[in-house]
């Protein structure tokens, strides 16, 4: 009899006892793993040397004035171009600044039957051209804006037709001007990078002499070329 009450009281006791215990478990915190934030994009440094390709679209705007003086009339000499570039750029902070200097060949091609001498056709063909330009730009990133302006050289070939006498002329020249321009890269991989160009030409005015009988030209010029780009950089494309 003794020994039933005992286990009775054992088991009133662990029954009282049961609800404080399960409290105490459910009052234990849950050890849940944290999800790890996503890493954070690399912040492109557009910092240093880089070399690359260019190809594109040009156009050439020549009007020629006989002695100076005389209209002749102006013509568009257009046509492909293709080259290349090398440079240096510093990034600090957001800001991009950079110099440049591109060479590239051409083959822009045009004329007009002058307006002085309806007998004379009077023509431009630009060959190549240079540019040396600073720059100055403006980084999101992996997106780099910027303007540019310097100096500009062009090679050049003139040639005039004149049908009445059978004469024809032809004379070479290089001048040079200024270039103002604007652009837009972006980063594809660890060190390449790949934009568009446009570019103006302000070319100072040139004499062109001819054989006698054909006098002479004073020729203004302006030019204007759009071009892709695709370049490689040299070294960590990352800030560190």
């Amino acid at each position: 009899m003794k020994k039933i009450l005992v286990l009775t009281a054992s088991i009133g006791a662990l029954g009282a006892a049961a609800p404080s215990f399960g409290a105490d478990l459910a009052e234990q915190p849950v050890n849940v793993k944290a999800v790890p934030l996503p890493a954070a994009a690399p912040i492109i440094d557009w910092s240093g040397y880089y070399i690359g390709v260019n190809g594109g679209w040009g156009t050439s705007r020549n009007c020629w004035d006989f002695n100076g003086v005389t209209s002749e009339g102006c013509h568009d000499s257009a046509g492909g171009t293709f080259g290349g570039q090398i440079g240096y750029r510093w990034h600090i902070f957001n800001m991009v600044y950079g110099v440049e200097g591109q060479g590239n060949w051409a083959d822009f091609k045009g004329s007009n039957v002058s307006t002085a001498f309806p007998a004379d056709t009077i023509g431009t063909t630009t060959d190549a051209f240079g540019l040396l330009t600073g720059h100055i730009g403006y980084a999101f990133n992996s997106v780099l804006l910027y303007g540019k302006g310097g100096a500009a050289v062009t090679s050049n070939t003139y040639h005039v037709n004149a049908a009445a006498t059978g004469a024809d002329g032809k004379n070479d020249d290089v001048r040079w001007g200024g270039v103002l321009g604007a652009g837009a890269e972006v980063s594809l991989t660890p060190n390449w990078s790949a934009g568009v160009e446009y570019n103006h030409l302000f070319m100072q005015r040139s004499n062109i002499s001819f054989p006698a009988a054909l006098g002479a030209d004073r020729v203004h010029q302006d030019v204007d070329l759009i071009t892709a780009r695709l370049n490689y950089k040299f070294g960590s494309p990352f800030a560190r």
